[in-house]
């Protein structure tokens, strides 16, 4: 007997097509996909990966909305920084474990985070997340590197030893990312040089350096919110999104630093859409799709670990909607969400 039995309108597969069917589930695995007409009024999409968050912001949340770029963010002097080196250590783990939840809440079943304070920034999201079902991918910095999934570097203009410590992170075996290209072009040849597993931003990306990114096979996280917030672009082309599609690139959405946005995919994805004009079905798949950087898939497939959102479109008149895709990406609000199943 499957331990678990979900029915309604499942967007399955690569494609999100909706069928009318029952998702059969034992041990957290999906073993069976099969049509049911008579399956209720539910939508059933897939869980979130949020492929870029700083979750120690958390504690900074809102103290600053707005300004520049350096003086707030940068290492070791921007503000969050300041911040994050004067705030206690429990302060910090309820902050983080507070936006864990909602992230949970609103449908994300796993998250990249850039997390600083080395080592013991580490330790500390890690007990912020103990005993959530929600997948972390830490990238470390300081130190921390060596105990995390991989390292997170601010930009390879900031980081006077970037090769030693790449080299030593790929010789441990652990995942490399940068931030790049998010006030300017500048980083990002610097940090493709390296390799990456990830870029994040990519902002002002040339498509010549775009062409590049895909020719390499590096995926992107894009964070159009936290952009639009910190004034780094006012300009639907930027993040150059579409072009990035038009050359290739896998892209992924994050949410970036709690400091400015809360880290919810319903509402990143409605902004992105209304700025990009990006189909909803490539949002929503760059919405989910962020779970390869941890070896996941997030689709509802036979074989895949059951990860997805079930959704009543009662709740906020979206059960007249012929176009649930769309809809998934364009107005669902935590009130719809009836259960995030986290596997």
């Amino acid at each position: 007997m499957p331990d678990q039995v979900y029915r309604g309108s499942v967007l399955a597969g690569d494609d999100f097509e909706p069928i009318r069917a029952a998702v059969i589930v034992e041990d957290g695995v999906i073993t069976a996909i099969e049509e049911d007409s008579s399956a209720p009024d539910r939508w059933i999409c897939p869980a979130f990966f949020n492929a870029h968050t700083h979750l120690g912001d958390t504690v900074a949340m809102d103290c600053a909305t707005g300004g520049d770029l350096e003086a707030l963010v940068t290492p070791p002097h921007g503000l969050k920084h300041r911040i994050l080196a004067a705030t206690p250590r429990p302060r910090l783990i309820e902050g983080m474990r507070s936006s864990i939840g909602g992230m949970q809440a609103t449908g994300t079943a796993g998250f990249a985070d850039f997390r600083e304070g080395g080592a013991d920034g580490v330790t500390a999201l890690r007990e912020a997340v103990q005993g959530e079902p929600i997948l972390p991918l830490i990238f470390g910095r300081e130190g921390g590197e060596t105990i995390a999934d991989g390292i997170g570097i601010s930009s390879a203009r900031d980081i006077p030893d970037t090769e030693e410590q790449v080299r030593r992170a790929r010789a441990a075996g652990r995942l490399v990312a940068f931030h790049a290209g998010e006030k300017d072009p500048d980083d990002i040849d610097a940090a493709l040089c390296y390799d990456p597993d990830l870029l994040v931003h990519c902002t002002h990306a040339t498509r010549g350096q775009l062409r590049a990114i895909a020719d390499a096979g590096v995926p992107i996280a894009v964070c159009i919110r936290s952009n639009w917030t910190l004034g780094v672009t006012c300009d639907a082309g930027r993040p150059p999104v579409r072009e990035m599609a038009a050359c290739g690139c896998t892209w992924y959405i994050g949410t970036d630093n709690v400091m400015f946005v809360q880290p919810d995919m319903l509402r990143e994805m409605s902004f992105c859409e209304t700025v990009t004009r990006m189909p909803p079905e490539e949002i929503l798949r760059a919405a989910v799709g962020g779970a390869a950087l941890a070896g996941r898939s997030f689709l509802i497939k036979k074989g895949s670990r059951a990860n997805f959102i079930i959704i009543n479109p009662e709740r906020a008149g979206l059960g007249f909607s012929p176009d649930p895709v769309a809809s998934m990406v364009k107005r669902v609000g935590e009130r719809s969400i009836l259960q995030t199943v986290i596997n």
